[in-house]
């Protein structure tokens, strides 16, 4: 396996790269729909996992929180080996341990085995979400790479979408309700996409693609970019209301009366719009918009956590809707920013990569368990979601000073 991927053949650029680039969009489209999958695939499960492990929710805060916790210790050196081994032989291995992370949890027993289990997807994880912004900056440029972006990120909101709306409704019936087995087909999932990309991807050279730089090299030269230091902020801030959020969404409409696989199907509107939203709005938007289209978003999205959480009867659909509008183009528009930066460039994209996951995933990690905590001390949800509706407010305020 080594020798293969070593001597797997390097496109030059421009050598049929105009073809073959959706080839690898596809490939890097499918990579990160099975992160989104495995990524979401507790939440709709939070009920029969917490009854069959005999933990509290604050016990399922950290579980779920596993993952961005070793996600924020391996992403910053993920960056670098990306810079430095190319994405082939990097995006394999770390598509093969995320699926290896949902296979294993078959065998939990209990809150140590099953954190432990969850934490391995934070070691797989950060080589597809930072590969696949490093693929795009190499393999696409101009008005494509806006559109390769939008249909890039829609992968792990479609992963998000089949593990709400269908990890209940389907594949908990077709194990006999065994959510150890679904898991494990989702880890199946997984392999089968590794393969798919060891057998078709291929990786492209271009002046300047890759760096030799240490580690804290690189860090020195990002962080003295003002942009850069603005969206690792956003993006820590960002992530803490997702991730925050979504984990926690199907029991906040559990809770609220909905049965489990209504309240599935509910938490998996937001994904399901967001889909046509950002194909469509990191490509029509100038490099001068985008700091005030993420200012208006983050802003919505507040206002849309306020209506979910509070559960308006009247209200509830449209808020979802609005949620998943809101929320979806924040993502694919900080990427468009730190590609286009002045003194990012291709080569450094995944150690940009690397620092903004490292951070954001900070962000990942606390969110879930504050919702946790707070669901323990008070019974309901309500307190926490307020709180990250209120952070909505702060990004808004933070995308303004982003500048194109």
């Amino acid at each position: 396996m080594k020798n293969i991927l070593a001597s797997y053949p390097i496109l030059q650029t421009g050598e049929s790269q105009s073809t073959y680039q959706w080839v690898i969009l596809a490939l890097i489209w499918l990579s990160y729909c099975v992160f989104g999958l495995i990524s979401r695939s507790l939440a709709p499960l939070v009920t029969p996992i917490v009854k069959d492990l005999g933990i509290s929710y604050s016990q399922m805060g950290i579980i779920m929180g596993a993952w961005p916790m070793t996600y924020i210790l391996v992403s910053l050196f993920g960056g670098i080996i990306l810079d430095r081994w190319g994405a082939h032989k990097s995006l394999f291995i770390g598509i093969c341990i995320i699926g290896l992370s949902s296979t294993l949890r078959y065998f939990a027993g209990g809150f140590g085995t099953m954190f432990i289990f969850v934490a391995l997807f934070g070691m797989g994880g950060p080589i597809i979400s930072i590969g696949a912004p490093k693929t795009i900056s190499l393999w696409f440029k101009g008005r494509s790479r806006g559109t390769a972006v939008g249909i890039y990120t829609t992968a792990p909101w479609v992963g998000a979408l089949v593990a709400f709306s269908m990890t209940n409704s389907v594949f908990m019936p077709l194990t006999d309700n065994n959510w150890r087995m679904a898991l494990v087909i989702y880890g199946g999932f997984a392999f089968a996409a590794a393969l798919l990309w060891l057998i078709l991807a291929k990786d492209i050279t271009s002046p300047g693609s890759v760096t030799d730089a240490g580690v804290f090299e690189v860090f020195k030269k990002l962080i003295r970019v003002s942009n850069v230091r603005i969206i690792i902020l956003i993006g820590f801030i960002h992530f803490s209301i997702i991730h925050g959020f979504i984990n926690w969404l199907p029991g906040l409409l559990e809770d609220s009366g909905l049965s489990p696989t209504i309240a599935g199907f509910a938490s998996s509107i937001p994904t399901l719009v967001s889909i046509p939203t950002v194909l469509i709005l990191p490509r029509l938007l100038t490099p001068h918009q985008r700091g005030c289209a993420l200012a208006l978003g983050s802003l919505a999205l507040g206002i849309a956590l306020m209506m979910v959480s509070l559960t308006f009867k009247g209200y509830l659909i449209f808020g979802l809707v609005f949620l998943g509008v809101s929320s979806s183009y924040i993502m694919p528009l900080l990427m468009l920013i730190m590609m286009e930066t002045r003194g990012v460039e291709a080569r450094y994209m995944g150690a940009a990569g690397g620092i903004f996951f490292c951070v954001s995933e900070i962000g990942g990690f606390v969110g879930p368990l504050i919702v946790g905590t707070l669901v323990d001390m008070t019974g309901s949800f309500i307190l926490g979601m307020l709180f990250l509706a209120c952070l909505g407010g702060v990004l808004s305020v933070l995308s303004l000073k982003l500048k194109s």
